[in-house]
């Protein structure tokens, strides 16, 4: 990873869990001791990242990102951006590094920049509950060395493709105001997953009406505040339940009222239930 001269970049701690000649997959955490930009810094080759803990933002040139589990970042090969950390405790992602043949077959025209040095128009996309099933399936597979080289190639370029793909929900277009204000709510949403929000509360604490805010995070992110919120919780149960730990304590500390409330909607969301995917990963 390259970086320019200035405020030092993020320290990361990297865990290599696969490489191929086709793809490579990458466990990054980082401390988020950035609480403003960082030091301009670069990719060396183009990479899906899709965050799975914590919370960041990604900024390249005026454009921001907010980076959580309910979307995957793009970083294109060559290009500046900077990062910077509003809430503590740092995040983690998975990384997908993927041949470049093997990008420009899997994804969309639609979707690279023309040109040679190409690269995704956009700077991130929303995945769906699928993808990030993927995602936690692939990272604890190969974190407990549960999963072959080939078979995890697979599951990686499954991931790849969902992500990019025509399930993938591209928001319209919004203006710079609203897509800010709907920033500082998933912030917001973020910063404690546990606490049962009502819509007079967010909007109060991000500026603006309940109606207009209700609008403006319809528009930029298709779908409501509330199954927002739960689509974040879920992610970070998926994050979780490679470990040991108790269902019904987890339940309670992301916001669910019983362990049956929490079963209920991590199986409508992921088709199987929490001890289900917990053998399966």
């Amino acid at each position: 990873m390259a970086t320019s001269h200035g405020n030092p970049p993020p320290r990361f701690d990297i865990a290599h869990l696969l490489d191929t000649a086709a793809i490579s997959v990458r466990d990054v955490a980082c401390g988020g001791e950035c609480r403003h930009r960082s030091a301009e810094e670069c990719v060396v080759a183009t990479r899906l990242v899709f965050p799975y803990r914590g919370v960041y933002l990604r900024h390249v040139g005026r454009a921001q990102s907010v980076a959580d589990a309910n979307h995957v970042l793009l970083f294109n090969a060559g290009e500046g951006y900077q990062v910077s950390h509003p809430l503590d405790g740092g995040d983690a992602s998975l990384s997908l590094e993927l041949a470049d043949p093997v990008l420009r077959e899997l994804a969309p025209k639609e979707s690279l920049r023309a040109g040679e040095g190409g690269g995704f128009r956009e700077q991130s996309l929303r995945i769906d509950a699928r993808a990030q099933a993927l995602a936690a399936l692939l990272r604890h597979a190969l974190r407990h060395g549960r999963i072959e080289a080939l078979e995890a190639e697979g599951l990686a370029l499954t991931l790849a493709s969902r992500s990019l793909g025509p399930r993938t929900a591209r928001a319209p277009g919004a203006t710079r105001a609203r897509q800010r204000l709907v920033d500082r709510a998933k912030l917001l949403l973020a910063s404690n997953l546990g606490r049962r929000w009502t819509l007079a509360e967010i909007a109060a604490e991000v500026g603006g009406s309940a109606v207009y805010l209700t609008q403006a995070f319809k528009q930029v992110e298709g779908m409501p505040l509330y199954r927002y919120q739960l689509r974040l919780r879920l992610a970070r149960a998926l994050d979780l339940l490679g470990d040991d730990v108790d269902l019904s304590a987890l339940s309670l500390s992301l916001g669910f009222t019983s362990h049956s409330h929490f079963s209920a909607a991590f199986r409508q969301a992921y088709g199987r239930s929490p001890t289900e995917f917990r053998q399966a990963g």
